[in-house]
């Protein structure tokens, strides 16, 4: 259990340092690590033959999503004072972001919904063939 685990954290790492790389390199304002995990996505799209090896310490990472939110915590703890004076650009980030991920969730459901029905918005059919 320990190899494939240590293969996962060697690949996400990997991704990770080629995107703090390309961040750094070309002076982006997107962090590293966001780079990584687009880089990865990108490659887990076009060629899958990672997807069984980092998929079960994946899933078990994400099992334990919450504990990764801690340092977060601990770096609006230290600078609270920077956020109690910019607190109106942050809520408002925080609100249109919301709202953007909510919505683009809902428009790739539906289309992927519409896929996997084969027909978009066609009325579905009980099992005599009656049309609900």
């Amino acid at each position: 259990m320990t190899a494939p685990m240590l293969q996962t954290f060697a690949i996400l790492l990997v991704f990770q340092s080629v995107g703090e790389v390309i961040s750094y390199a070309l002076t982006l304002p997107v962090p590293g690590p966001v780079l990584g995990m687009i880089l990865l996505f990108g490659w887990l799209v076009f060629d899958d033959r990672l997807l069984p090896v980092i998929q079960g310490t994946t899933t078990e990472l994400l099992k334990h999503l919450s504990l990764l939110f801690v340092p977060a915590g601990v770096g609006i703890m230290v600078h609270a004072n920077r956020i109690e004076g910019e607190w109106m650009p942050i809520l408002v980030a925080l609100v249109v972001s919301t709202w953007l991920a909510i919505a683009t969730t809902a428009v790739v459901t539906r289309m992927l919904m519409r896929k996997r029905s084969g027909t978009p918005d066609a009325p579905h059919a009980d099992a005599k063939g009656e049309q609900a």
